[in-house]
């Protein structure tokens, strides 16, 4: 990924003129989370097995916790993601290269197993 890239994704995406972020919500809540991670990470990190640690036990529990609501939000960006490539015109194989796959095939069935899980998801089968 180029850096511009990096950088546009750091800033979050840039809406079309009248059009509102993909799912800007969905994407800062995932933000808060990473860095609820990422604090819990450093202070584990930083004490020693004799030294008290800095985060609490319901931190941890807080933590474990997260995983399946961010896996459902990735899922949901990345299907809006998906979605918005395909309506600007993109191959699934140029998709398929940018999601690090090697086949059109692969792309097009990720995207199906996105939408069906998401679909269950929404249904409360999942």
């Amino acid at each position: 990924m180029s850096d511009d890239t990096r950088t546009t994704a750091r800033r979050g995406p840039v809406a079309p003129a009248g059009r509102p972020a993909i799912d800007g919500a969905v994407a800062e809540g995932l933000q808060c989370d990473v860095a609820f991670l990422d604090g819990l990470l450093a202070g584990a990190a930083g004490s020693g097995e004799t030294e008290q640690h800095s985060a609490s036990d319901r931190d941890v529990a807080a933590a474990l916790g997260l995983f399946e609501d961010m896996r459902t939000a990735l899922d949901r960006l990345e299907a809006q993601v998906v979605i918005e490539a395909r309506r600007r015109g993109m191959e699934w194989r140029e998709i398929a290269r940018h999601q690090g796959m090697k086949s059109s095939q692969a792309s097009s069935q990720r995207y199906q197993r996105l939408v069906t899980r998401l679909e269950e998801i929404r249904q409360g089968i999942r």
